[in-house]
């Protein structure tokens, strides 16, 4: 599936285990036009979050900088804004990555195992931001995991195993 038009609004979770094609999937989706970030922000150690942000508000035309802050304030990323990503661990790196994809406005956003890193804290505030998305009528969020979080309302699940 690559067509972003048969992508229901809401959440769609795709789900497999190890090597099933989950990632494959989330890149030829970004392909077709949705948002994706490798959230380990690979090559990129030298780069702050704030300029880590900032190239992806420039290529976010409905960039929404009330939920950036949200996020940055709920992630407590607030003291990491200046700090080059090598200076940080690898939850905090993939935490400044959520923060300005879940902020991009796209139309479709793909998440890729989100919650890999996360302390329960931060699982929490993903999770809460996507509860509150769930019932979007115009945005898709595409979340790639091992399973569907069963505390999520999805409107599609589509499994890769």
């Amino acid at each position: 599936m690559t067509d972003l038009h048969a992508l229901p609004p809401g959440l769609v979770a795709v789900t497999g285990g190890e090597r099933t094609g989950k990632t494959s999937l989330l890149r030829r989706l970004s392909e077709a036009g949705a948002q994706w970030l490798d959230l380990a922000l690979p090559h990129q150690d030298d780069l702050a979050s704030q300029e880590i942000w900032a190239a992806l508000q420039k290529r976010s035309p409905h960039w929404d900088a009330e939920v950036h802050q949200h996020l940055v304030k709920a992630l407590l990323l607030s003291p990491h804004q200046s700090k080059k990503l090598y200076m940080l661990s690898t939850g905090s790196r993939r935490k400044v990555a959520l923060a300005g994809l879940l902020a991009c406005g796209a139309t479709v956003t793909c998440l890729d195992q989100p919650y890999a890193a996360l302390d329960g804290a931060s699982i929490r505030v993903v999770n809460g931001f996507l509860k509150d998305v769930a019932e979007h009528t115009s945005r898709t969020w595409v979340v790639a995991d091992y399973e569907a979080d069963p505390q999520l309302p999805w409107r599609q699940v589509i499994p890769l195993d």
